[in-house]
């Protein structure tokens, strides 16, 4: 049952209809949990609440369903938004953004100029840029991109997947240019032809990936709610005398706030992804599938 309601969560995530009907009915249904609101102005008083908290963030303008020249551009035009706002509002966060929704899927030059756009003004702020990395039909582009950005730019990072078979020569190569990484374990449903299938492998490659970035003195960015693999994290810092500054915990804005509000108590930087934007539905469709569980919040508003 638990499979059948991620598969539905998921499609749901990608049909164009159920996204035009969310629009309609706005984050009435449990989404506000996941998502910070529709508007830039509603993110950064979010953002503001957590750097009160002593939490930083990282805003994501989402973008679904780009298929022209001009979404991909007015796309690009909302990052610049978003990190004009950030500055102008003086918060404590940075940008992450996909690919895809700047046209990757059209054009892989249109994706490169309107990261060069992001990048050029994330720059004039002093702010970094975070690629998240998509499913496995997008990862090699996707580093080739980031090769080439980093050529040009040092205010650009890129995310990893430790699920994957090629992550280990991956690393190897962002190695050679002190890439800033995000670490996740992976939460595409990829085949086992490209992707380990049993979770205690996944967990095995991840932690070895956190520890082979840390000690090759590189910035990690360790993204997971599992607590075991932020203890291993905690453990491994201290015992190799890494600095607190090499390093940070990410999460998902509305999941685990407790645990972000303790990790802030003991001296670590926690930074919180914070989703905005009209389309919402799609990402909101992707928690769901995660965690099936999370369906009670929207049953619980949907009655209210």
């Amino acid at each position: 049952m638990e499979l059948l309601m991620r598969n539905m969560f998921q499609a749901l995530g990608k049909n164009r209809s159920a996204n035009k009907w969310a629009k309609k009915y706005g984050l009435k249904f449990g989404a506000g949990r996941f998502v910070a609101g529709e508007s830039i102005e509603k993110a950064i008083v979010v953002v503001k609440e957590l750097n009160r908290e002593g939490r930083v963030a990282t805003l994501d303008h989402l973008g679904e369903f780009v298929f022209t020249m001009e979404e991909a551009n007015e796309s690009a035009s909302m990052c610049i938004q978003t990190l004009d706002a950030m500055a102008q509002a003086g918060v404590q966060s940075n940008l992450s953004l996909k690919m895809t929704s700047l046209g990757l899927d059209i054009s892989k030059e249109l994706c490169i100029s309107n990261m060069r756009r992001i990048l050029d003004r994330g720059k004039t702020h002093g702010n970094f840029v975070r690629i998240d990395m998509e499913d496995y039909e997008h990862c090699q582009v996707s580093l080739d991109i980031y090769q080439e950005l980093r050529r040009d730019y040092d205010n650009v990072g890129l995310v990893i997947q430790a699920y994957l078979y090629r992550t280990e020569q991956d690393m190897k190569d962002l190695n050679e240019v002190k890439a800033n990484l995000r670490l996740v374990k992976g939460a595409y449903k990829e085949s086992p032809e490209v992707a380990y299938p049993e979770k205690a492998v996944v967990d095995e490659n991840y932690k070895k990936i956190i520890r082979v970035h840390l000690l090759n003195g590189n910035y990690t960015a360790v993204a997971s709610h599992d607590e075991s693999i932020i203890e291993y994290t905690k453990n491994l810092v201290r015992e190799n005398n890494i600095s607190k500054d090499q390093f940070e915990f990410q999460m998902l804005y509305g999941i685990c706030v407790d645990l972000q509000k303790r990790l802030v108590e003991e001296g670590y930087k926690v930074r919180v992804y914070v989703p905005y934007g009209v389309d919402w539905f799609g990402y909101f469709m992707r928690r769901l599938a995660e965690r099936p569980a999370n369906v009670w919040f929207v049953l619980k508003n949907l009655f209210k």
